[in-house]
């Protein structure tokens, strides 16, 4: 059953979460600890995301510098299987356009189809940090749009040469991203909807939200959304507040605005133990109000904030 076929299936508002693959070098210890402290609130799907390679330089002997390209955490396709042998938890690796070319994808794709994995979310990724645009890979894409259209075209039996494949094997079902708040790089929220529309028109089965913290902003997008004719489900991103520098680098960084209450409370917090605990309240009043709306499913962004969200999911589930 792929995810798509999960959400429309199950009557209550499912749980899944997303984890990075490890830092070059560190082991799955630390996702492993991630996985052990969540499953027994029986994740329907964990997403694992996927990483472009970084240019760093790096000093030489002599004293010049030499400019290396470095990815910090590699095998999304490894961590994939591994949590599948491990867990027996079905996997949505992440498939993405940024530091990719066409072949890359690929043999991604066939890494994947190897390991019987089904379900992607297909999504353009982020810019190179040296980068102040997004700037396409040579060899690449621009756009989400045109990796899903790889993907279809994998999926019809055709390699990206156009060569057959011999033995297509199951199609790939996959989910997009959607932004509450309207992406960064978009003009406007009505743009951002008819991207939308279109990977629903190309094939995306359902959406994950980028994260937010005012339920209204994300009702009323759904709101628009099925008036401009997106029926896909569309799944709310959440990710709680636990660290005080949080209050300006998350509005920074995800260009999301953070509701008046919640600014308040976390600016009276000393520390970032306070800070949790505001997000840990304000997550489960959040997450108790989306159950109640009947969401398909939560799905909870990990990085800082496991033991967050664990506790949110022992008061919400």
């Amino acid at each position: 059953m792929t995810v798509s076929e999960l959400i429309n299936s199950t009557k209550e508002t499912a749980f899944s979460f997303e984890v990075l693959p490890p830092l070059k070098g560190t082991g799955t210890a630390s996702l492993f600890r991630t996985i052990d402290l969540l499953k027994e609130f029986d994740p329907k799907y964990i997403n694992i995301t996927t990483h472009r390679s970084e240019f760093v330089y790096v000093e030489q002997a002599d004293g010049s510098f030499v400019r290396r390209s470095v990815r910090r955490r590699p095998g999304t396709v490894a961590v994939a299987s591994a949590i599948m042998q491990k867990y027996d938890i079905k996997v949505v690796p992440h498939v993405v356009v940024s530091g990719m070319t066409k072949e890359d994808i690929e043999y991604m794709l066939l890494d994947l189809q190897f390991l019987g994995i089904q379900d992607l979310l297909v999504l353009r990724g982020d810019k190179a940090k040296e980068d102040a645009r997004f700037v396409p890979t040579k060899g690449g894409y621009s756009h989400a749009t045109e990796l899903i259209e790889q993907v279809n075209m994998f999926n019809e039996g055709k390699f990206v040469s156009g060569d057959a494949i011999k033995n297509p094997g199951l199609p790939f079902s996959y989910g997009v991203a959607a932004y509450p708040e309207k992406h960064e790089e978009a003009p406007n929220l009505e743009f951002d909807l008819l991207v939308l529309k279109m990977k629903q028109e190309l094939g995306a089965n359902y959406a994950v939200t980028q994260i937010f913290y005012d339920n209204e902003k994300y009702f009323s997008f759904v709101e628009r959304a099925r008036a401009a004719g997106i029926t896909i489900p569309i799944i709310p991103g959440i990710k709680p507040m636990a660290k005080l520098s949080q209050l300006t680098v998350l509005p920074k960084t995800f260009h999301l605005d953070l509701p008046e209450a919640l600014a308040k409370e976390v600016s009276k917090c000393e520390t970032d133990d306070d800070v949790k605990q505001v997000g840990i309240e304000w997550g489960v009043e959040q997450c108790k109000e989306l159950i109640a709306h009947g969401v398909p499913s939560l799905h909870f962004y990990t990085v800082s904030a496991v033991d967050s969200i664990r506790e949110i999911a022992k008061r919400v589930y």
